[in-house]
């Protein structure tokens, strides 16, 4: 019979019977009490009132009962920690039993018991355990490690486990040394700081040794640390490389793509010209088309890393095209995948075949790869330049089978296709207007309307075609509206005489009808342009478009680095790093390939290296040339200025008139009533009155407050920190700090010479960063520094350097010379300084930013134990520059409502909620909105410095 009679009892009186059962003398009785038990249990009843009798039964031979026993306890002992110190005594015998299993199953129970009182009882037991002769024993003993650093981190270091941990990777049984390196990364990967897995060349000889025989999860933990590890020279790094490849053949897909990310991260310091690196690339094809013949789910887990690996390395798959075209049984998911490799390995070669298959994919009738196939015609066009002109008259074929949503992508993508190749396809469009009535899209609509905008000289009836969008305006997509407003004006600067009356109707649709921040700014800016300078109108609104890239939606440089660093982990599927969805206390390490070797063919640009940096020691936060802050910094500006920045007008735009005779000029002729009196001229540019209608989220009703500002004391400045040690600088020591004061920000210096010889001829250089910060006026020490003589220096600075995104963000790379050398290091300095005076919003316009912002870019952060109650709060901010929008009182909290604007125009809006804690302290809860997410957890930084100093 089954076990399957222990989940079948309906009796009353339950617990009692079993308590009897399991005091009885007969083992076989005790057997099966403990059986109905964990049975009880399973299915979720209460059965922690037996737990002395369960643990009685502790003391046998018998393995099975053992086994049940533990289980029991391992489930029970959190919620009756008292109780489990019964079972401790056993717990040691058992670690000295004959039998190795009963040895081993003794410590993996201990790991699995999270009770703090026991832990230290558990030490001796463990410490022997590590020490086995049996390598069972000693590789269960190594996970326990682990499970005891995550209970208690301070027991186990002081108990010395984490060298006996480091001992085992010598180990001569391969298991416990996979165990010994598994446990040892993951202490590792919750302490980034401490340098556990200290990699050598003998120890990474032990591992690669070790890796042959190990089981295949032993396999992996050690190729995911062989991962972790950078070769000292190249010849190593090929070394290990011969040694990891036939890893590649092995039956489990894990262990198939561990292996290739240790050998795709290692390959970056391979010289290309090596006959071995062709080699390599050979042999990492076939390993990765054998992936895409398992069942659907690895297959698109395969296709998620192959889709990284292709876009570092195309040459790897580019005679596999075909392994990528798509079956007819293969679901959705493994379709859309396969789709976008085949775009990415299109080249002149193939392109024949592949347009060929998309082309018998735009006819399927799965709506979303049908779109896809459609984008993919497009994105090839886009590609190879060779193969546009068949993919336009594709893209006709496909217009003319009038399925409305073949049609949308359709035209979607030749959008794209009029951008990459002007003036060429131009004769298609009178096909896509026929087709004007069916879009029902937002981007189609989008899409068309640019099309009509861009080449209105060339279609007769432009004018009638975006009319017929203007009679739903306000039903339209922000997307839409957007495209209609410039689409409009594009064709009033074409054709000035014919669309007076259109231009005027759409702007003022934007401006004066519209509550959308965007949509009105937009209107604004061309309502101005065309009133006070309709040449520079055309030349902003009508100015060549530059060419569009071949492929868009590349993975950015610096991610796809790390992203190749996690090959076969969640990151590899998600193309996130691990930091943007694992989320609680574990410091998540960012990854980088290793620098490229002086023998491989990419040189350094002279800014991005330091030419004096000894290559040891070469600060590696120096992110590649491309990899500019794209989004940061262009997301309020536009592209980063490099003359000094503008001063920014305080003249109210309604304080203008703004179509005041400024479109006679465009027209040639003045007809009567332009700038007249019959002209609107827009309203003052400030948030229509129902902005404040309420919200919900209780920022509606801050407006009947009082601002609650306090008084002006100076920005904080933190105490001078050591940033390059003499030791370092053959004698110099400098240390320093950042102040800002009344707008302007300086670096304070102090430089200390410890060297016997005199310092001269001083000079300071940084390196591209984040927000342009660069000296204003040249490092003055007016007298040389004589050996121990110290000079204290204020260095003012300015943003308008050049522009890079470092990692971190506050990251400022310096290098100061003198007669001796040049010294480099690097510090992070406080993101407070950048906080400008202008930084108060306007109410109505923080309370329309706030909700104009995506809920995904809000933050959520906690300041503890902060001394301050919300009237010094308010006050300690302001003097940084953080300002009060408004202050109210909610159920006994109060609440402040900050907006602060940083150098390069970027705004940021908090939300500050006091919470009275005991009667010192408050603990605050800080949310934070911006355009740029990346800013916030550096604004919170800043917050809690100026706070709790």
């Amino acid at each position: 019979m089954t076990d399957s009679k222990y989940f079948t009892t309906t009796k009353k009186g339950e617990i009692f019977e079993l308590k009897a059962e399991l005091n009885s003398d007969k083992k076989e009785k005790k057997k099966e009490a403990v059986k109905k038990v964990i049975a009880s249990m399973t299915v979720g009843k209460d059965v922690s009132a037996l737990f002395p009798d369960v643990v009685n039964c502790m003391q046998t031979d018998n393995l099975e009962l053992k086994k049940l026993v533990y289980l029991y306890l391992m489930n029970y002992a959190k919620s009756q920690p008292d109780m489990a110190i019964m079972a401790v005594n056993t717990f040691v015998k058992d670690c000295e039993d004959p039998n190795p299993l009963i040895r081993a199953l003794a410590v993996r129970t201990m790991g699995c018991i999270r009770v703090d009182k026991i832990t230290e009882y558990l030490c001796e037991p463990l410490r022997k355990c590590l020490k086995d002769e049996d390598p069972y024993v000693r590789k269960t003993a190594a996970v326990c490690v682990a499970k005891l650093h995550d209970i208690n981190a301070q027991l186990v270091e002081d108990q010395g486990f984490l060298d006996t941990l480091k001992d085992l990777i010598s180990d001569s049984n391969p298991m416990v040394v996979a165990n010994a390196v598994a446990a040892l990364s993951e202490i590792a990967e919750s302490h980034p700081s401490s340098n556990l897995l200290d990699l050598n060349p003998q120890s990474i000889n032990k591992l690669l040794t070790a890796l042959n025989e190990c089981t295949e999860w032993g396999q992996i933990f050690i190729l995911d640390c062989l991962a972790n590890y950078t070769p000292k020279d190249d010849r190593e790094a090929q070394s290990i490389c011969e040694r990891v490849t036939p890893r590649l053949s092995h039956a489990n897909s894990a262990v198939v793509l561990s292996a290739v990310k240790v050998l795709m991260k290692f390959m970056e310091m391979l010289s290309k010209d090596l006959d071995y690196y062709g080699t390599l690339l050979k042999k990492l094809a076939p390993p990765l088309v054998t992936l895409l013949s398992a069942e659907p789910e690895l297959q698109y887990v395969a296709l998620r890393n192959i889709n990284l690996i292709v876009q570092k390395r195309p040459e790897i798959l580019k005679h596999e095209m075909k392994v990528f075209f798509v079956k007819y049984n293969d679901p959705i998911y493994v379709k859309l995948e396969k789709l976008d490799i085949m775009i990415r390995l299109a080249s002149q070669a193939n392109i024949a075949q592949v347009l060929a298959e998309l082309k018998e994919y735009a006819t399927e009738v799965d709506v979303d790869f049908v779109r896809k196939a459609v984008r993919a015609i497009g994105r090839c066009a886009i590609k190879v330049e060779q193969s546009a002109e068949r993919c336009v008259s594709t893209l006709l074929d496909l217009i003319q089978t009038k399925v409305n949503y073949v049609v949308q992508e359709a035209i979607v993508v030749i959008k794209d296709i009029f951008r990459k190749y002007p003036n060429k396809y131009e004769s298609v469009i009178a096909t896509l207007c026929e087709n004007l009535d069916s879009l029902d899209e937002p981007e189609a609509r989008a899409a068309m309307i640019w099309i009509v905008g861009e080449y209105a000289e060339r279609i007769d009836n432009a004018d009638e075609l975006l009319e017929s969008f203007l009679e739903g305006f306000h039903d339209e997509s922000t997307q839409v509206q957007l495209q209609l407003l410039t689409a409009i004006v594009k064709l009033f600067l074409k054709k000035p005489t014919e669309t007076q009356e259109l231009v005027q109707q759409v702007l003022s649709l934007a401006t004066q009808d519209s509550d959308n921040p965007d949509l009105r700014d937009r209107g604004y800016i061309y309502w101005r342009l065309l009133s006070t300078d309709p040449v520079a109108a055309k030349e902003v609104v009508l100015a060549e478009k530059p060419l569009i890239s071949e492929e868009t939606d590349l993975i950015e440089p610096t991610l796809l680095d790390e992203l190749i660093c996690y090959i076969g982990t969640l990151a590899s599927v998600y193309h996130k790093p691990p930091s943007a969805f694992v989320e609680g206390g574990r410091g998540v390490v960012h990854k980088s390939l290793p620098p490229r070797t002086a023998s491989s063919e990419s040189t350094e640009s002279p800014e991005t290296a330091p030419a004096g940096a000894p290559s040891g020691e070469q600060p590696d936060v120096i992110p590649a040339q491309g990899d500019l802050l794209g989004d940061l910094l262009n997301l309020d500006l536009g592209p980063p200025v490099s003359g000094p920045p503008l001063a920014t007008s305080s003249v109210q735009m309604g304080a203008v008139d703004l179509l005041g005779g400024g479109l006679d000029s465009l027209m040639g002729d003045e007809p009567e009533g332009i700038g007249g009196p019959n002209f609107v001229t827009p309203p003052a540019a400030t948030v229509p009155a129902n902005l404040g209608a309420p919200m919900g989220s209780g920022l509606s009703d801050l407006f009947d407050l009082t601002s609650g500002v306090g008084t002006l004391s100076g920005s904080y400045v933190a105490p001078k920190a050591i940033w390059l040690p003499a030791m370092k600088a053959k004698g110099l020591e400098i240390s320093g700090t950042f102040t800002r004061q009344v707008g302007s920000i300086s670096m304070d210096l102090q430089l200390t010479n410890k060297a016997l010889q005199v310092m001269t001829d001083f000079a300071i250089q940084f390196n591209r960063n984040s927000f342009g910060l660069a000296p204003a006026a040249p490092l003055q020490v007016h007298a040389p520094l004589s050996p121990n003589q110290t000079v204290e220096i204020s260095l003012p600075l300015n943003t308008v350097g050049s522009v890079m995104k470092m990692e971190p963000l506050n990251n400022l790379q310096v290098a100061v010379k003198n007669n001796i050398d040049v010294f480099y290091f690097s510090t992070l300095y406080p993101l407070h300084i950048l906080f400008v005076e202008d930084g108060k919003m306007d109410r109505q316009i923080f309370l329309a930013t706030w909700k104009d912002i995506p809920n995904e870019n809000e933050a959520q952060f906690q300041i503890r134990d902060c001394p301050l109650n919300a009237e010094a709060v308010s006050s300690r901010l302001q003097s940084s520059n953080i300002f009060t929008v408004a202050k109210r009182n909610v159920e006994g909290q109060d609440m402040l409502y900050q907006s602060l604007k940083l150098t390069n125009g970027i705004w940021v809006l908090a939300e500050l909620r006091i919470q009275p804690g005991n009667p010192n302290f408050m603990d605050l809860e800080l949310s934070l909105k911006c355009r740029a997410p990346e800013v916030s957890q550096h604004v919170y930084q800043a917050y809690e410095t100026i706070l709790k100093n």
